[in-house]
């Protein structure tokens, strides 16, 4: 009796030992996300692990890199980039489930000196950036591929400072090594988001670009393509939940998707399908009812969707030619016509 029940508990723990294995690798997430969502999504997956659903595995880099990646055939469950244009290029390339795409997060653009620099900057049209460096560089993500360089590089364009400063740049693989190069005071200036310098108290923030000056800042999320799994959809749907929310406020971003992100994305899908390089107006006098595609308002009250292709940059918001939508190289396109070819499309499924 006693051998009996001795094997009985013997099964019992190889069962539980064995037997979870399975059941544990079935329900990791494997995510690829932009280096300037770590201490948020960090928290965020923290979170979703502890109610039970699941155990998300984050790599941080710059989303150009990751995007390369997935191309280039990596097993990932889930992408969260910190522009548009790279997720439109795996989406352009059936890498990611477009169904499933959804804009999470904003964010804005600011310039930050080390967290005792005297260095005091009122950001405006043709202001004097050059001197402030004192012969040394400017920190800033590469400005030809990563998001946060290109936002940076967008606004001191708009800003008519960029050909002074363009020489002193310090490119640097991702927004968050460019804040490594000012907190670690190898640089005097640099241009970052505003939740990476609310998460290194060695640098301070000097100056804050106006949302006129630079695309729209946003996160947007998706399936890739090869995921099947059931915990992915899980942890995506929590990210767009309230319950997440508070991860990603307490670190400064702008919270653009809830419960109601599926729908978000299925209009963005549908952007991309009809008029990807349009511009949506909204009419404040019948209360906005007009699509809401990206899920950003500018603050002239105008939605603003980014361009189509990584490389190429949309500065009609920049440029006073809010209200009309334009490919580079191509044809404008009254925001009107573009919103209700958005609807017939929706109409057609």
């Amino acid at each position: 009796m006693r051998f009996r029940l001795r094997c009985a508990a013997a099964l019992s723990a190889a069962l539980l030992v064995f037997g979870s294995v399975p059941s544990a690798y079935a329900q990791e997430v494997v995510v690829f996300a932009a280096a300037s969502l770590t201490n948020a999504l960090d928290d965020a997956a923290k979170l979703f692990q502890k109610q039970g659903g699941g155990y998300p595995k984050i790599s941080y880099a710059a989303s150009s890199t990751l995007a390369k990646q997935i191309e280039s055939g990596a097993p990932v469950d889930i992408f969260i980039s910190a522009d548009l244009d790279w997720m439109n290029y795996l989406e352009q390339r059936q890498l990611i489930q477009p169904a499933t795409r959804r804009n999470l997060l904003g964010n804005r653009l600011v310039l930050i000196a080390p967290a005792d620099s005297d260095a005091k900057v009122e950001i405006k049209p043709g202001f004097d950036l050059a001197p402030l460096l004192k012969g040394g560089r400017l920190a800033m993500a590469d400005t030809d591929s990563i998001p946060a360089g290109k936002y940076g590089k967008a606004a001191l364009e708009s800003l008519g400072v960029w050909n002074s400063v363009r020489g002193a740049v310090a490119p640097a693989e991702s927004v968050r090594a460019a804040l490594l190069f000012v907190s670690r005071r190898e640089a005097p200036l640099g241009i970052v988001y505003a939740t990476d310098a609310a998460a290194d108290p060695r640098v301070k923030i000097v100056g804050v670009f106006s949302e006129k000056t630079h695309p729209p800042i946003v996160y947007p999320a998706a399936l890739t393509a090869s995921s099947k799994n059931p915990a992915a959809t899980r942890f995506l749907e929590f990210l767009g939940s309230p319950a997440a929310k508070p991860s990603f406020e307490k670190q400064g971003f702008t919270v653009l998707a809830t419960a109601g992100g599926a729908l978000a994305g299925s209009l963005a899908h549908l952007q991309q399908r009809t008029a990807p390089a349009c511009v949506m107006e909204r009419d404040e006098k019948d209360g906005g009812a007009q699509p809401h595609i990206d899920g950003v308002k500018h603050q002239s009250g105008k939605k603003i969707v980014a361009p189509e292709n990584p490389g190429e940059e949309h500065r009609s918001h920049a440029f006073g030619d809010i209200g009309r939508g334009q490919r580079p190289g191509g044809m404008l396109q009254p925001a009107r016509q573009c919103r209700d070819r958005i609807i017939d499309a929706a109409d057609r499924g």
